[in-house]
């Protein structure tokens, strides 16, 4: 089970932070290298760079139907990286070969490509989500079989709150009893980009509280990418790395900013900056 480093996008990326060890033009030929770890990483670093010229585009395409680059357990690692990377384009040619990936055999190229599908934000790929979703369902109740990790639940439930889904309301709602935290987040935050109730926020920030480490840091970034406002104070006091925080925060912030004129700052806006300064 995936337990969302990407939600804090390339906090930890390895390699050559400032893109010197490759040009554009060598990441892309690299793409279709005879050598599988330097297609691997060519389809990283066009992600990590976020390079969108066509042939970066074109060739990460082809890349989700690689066969070559496999593991022992029959996983596609080229095909993942392709995947994620796409997303990080905003090309919506990549929608429809990303629907494609829903259907892989490799449970983390589904993964990213319901990731990506989320950060395109075409609706066109709902249908698919759900399909997915829908696994892990009996009518309207969990499947009996828990914990069910047969598909990626928190990546699909992401998806389609962020993509306001509204009609899967009814087969999101089970996934908030999910024996998996992570998959009881993410349905929360679902649940609130879907309905803006306020218990599926505070659900979220009771869930700041918790013992683990890895589980308060991707709820910090659940509250960021809501925005959820009355989350603010308890964010700043998580016991978690104020790099996370002030992220998390971030995206409060954008929230507020993206609700005002361009002229002035809500009251809410301002608490949010004040308490990113304090972490600083």
């Amino acid at each position: 089970m995936n337990s969302s480093p990407q939600k804090f996008e390339d906090l930890s990326a390895t390699g050559d932070v400032d893109g010197g060890s490759l040009t554009v033009e060598q990441a892309i030929a690299n793409l279709e290298s005879a050598d599988l770890g330097l297609r691997f990483y060519a389809a990283w670093w066009l992600g990590r760079f976020r390079i969108s010229e066509p042939g970066a585009v074109t060739g990460l395409i082809k890349a989700l139907e690689d066969e070559a680059d496999r593991t022992p357990e029959g996983g596609y690692p080229l095909r993942r990286n392709a995947a994620r990377a796409l997303g990080k384009l905003s090309d919506r040619q990549a929608v429809s070969p990303l629907i494609t990936c829903l259907d892989c055999s490799d449970f983390y190229v589904r993964e990213a490509a319901a990731q990506s599908l989320e950060m395109l934000g075409d609706p066109v790929c709902i249908p698919a989500l759900i399909k997915l979703l829908v696994v892990g369902l009996q009518g309207e109740q969990l499947g009996s079989q828990q914990p069910d990790v047969s598909q990626p639940y928190e990546a699909i439930l992401e998806a389609l709150g962020t993509l306001r889904a509204t009609e899967v309301i009814p087969l999101v709602k089970p996934f908030l009893e999910h024996p998996i935290e992570l998959v009881q987040y993410a349905a929360a935050r679902a649940m609130y980009q879907l309905t803006q109730e306020p218990a599926y926020g505070e659900r979220l920030v009771k869930a700041l509280a918790g013992e683990r480490l890895q589980l308060r840091r991707a709820v910090l970034a659940d509250l960021g990418a809501i925005g959820y406002l009355p989350a603010a104070d308890a964010i700043a006091q998580t016991l978690a790395e104020n790099s996370l925080k002030l992220i998390s925060l971030k995206g409060l912030l954008e929230h507020q900013v993206n609700q005002t004129t361009p002229s002035t700052l809500s009251d809410g806006a301002i608490k949010v900056i004040n308490l990113m300064d304090s972490l600083l």
